[in-house]
Order: C-alpha cells, then sequence, then structure tokens
C-alpha cells in the first residue's frame, strides 16, 4: 500500500496543467483570437493538440515556465490552444468542427502534435512549425524555440 501511495503522490507531483478546453467551438476560437490580434497588430498562434498529448502539455508547461518566451508571446502573438481529438467517439458534431479546423488551418496533424499555426491578422496561414525540430531531449530547447517564436511575429514577417 505504501509503495501505490507514493508513486500516486510522485505521478501527481508530476501532472502537467491541461490546457485544451474540449468544450470550445475551435473555429469560433481562432475567429475571436484573429479578431483580437488584429486589434492589437499582432499574429495568431494556434498551438493544435489536445489534453491526451503529454508533448502539447510539456511545451505549455514549458512556455509558462519561461519569462523570456512568455514576454515574447505576450508582445507579439494572440496564443491559442486548438483542441483536437481525433477519437470518433466525441460524436459527430465534434468531428465535423475538427474535421473543419484542420482544413482552415491548412492540415497542419501532417507533422504531429503539438503543432504550431501562424496566422497574420486577417486568419491566414503564413507558417505551420513541426514541433520536433522545437525539441531538445524529453522537453524542448529554449534558443530554438525563441528563434521560431522571433521569427514570425508581425515585425520580422513584415520587414
Amino acid at each position: 500500500m505504501l509503495a501505490v501511495f507514493v508513486i500516486t503522490m510522485a505521478n501527481a507531483q508530476t501532472a502537467l496543467k491541461k490546457v485544451y478546453d474540449e468544450n470550445v467551438n475551435p473555429m469560433e476560437q481562432i475567429d475571436q483570437a484573429v479578431g483580437k490580434a488584429r486589434g492589437e497588430g499582432k499574429f495568431v498562434i494556434c498551438q493544435v493538440g489536445g489534453n491526451w498529448c503529454p508533448w502539447c502539455l510539456r511545451f505549455a508547461d514549458f512556455m509558462g515556465k519561461d519569462a523570456d518566451i512568455s514576454k515574447l508571446v505576450k508582445e507579439n502573438y494572440e496564443y491559442i490552444h486548438v483542441n483536437y481529438n481525433p477519437r470518433k467517439s466525441e460524436g459527430e458534431e465534434k468531428t465535423r468542427l475538427a474535421k473543419a479546423m484542420l482544413q482552415r488551418l491548412s492540415n497542419p496533424e501532417r507533422f504531429g502534435f503539438p503543432v504550431f499555426v501562424v496566422l497574420d491578422d486577417t486568419g491566414t496561414v503564413i507558417h505551420i512549425q513541426d514541433s520536433s525540430f522545437l525539441e531538445e531531449g524529453e522537453g524542448y530547447d529554449k534558443e530554438k524555440v525563441l528563434r521560431f517564436f522571433k521569427n514570425w511575429t508581425p515585425q520580422a514577417v513584415r520587414k
């Protein structure tokens, strides 16, 4: 019993915060982010994935713990976690919305998850980032992540 308790407590302490709202309409979520970005002179980054994806949650945790990355993102982007659930058991309507969302974002699932889709202030896809290029070991590399975010800011794109 003691061993089970210790393992359970260790897993609870290392559990990552779920960041994807599984009940939101992804198309409306994207529309709202684009509207807000347009009003603030920013772009949108859609982190597409789900609470089922450990690498998706790791990235969210990584970003939240790094002040340099958080500042850069806050200044240049509306950053949203766009839920994608590949299970058909979610129902016909959610399956239809998931398919429409992927089409709207130029079918980024081909790169695996998480995948980052950069939208300009009109909602046009301007870049899809395969997250494997940002990884280092069992996590993410700060310099690679900063380079990605810096290269797709509105200022960098509009030079």
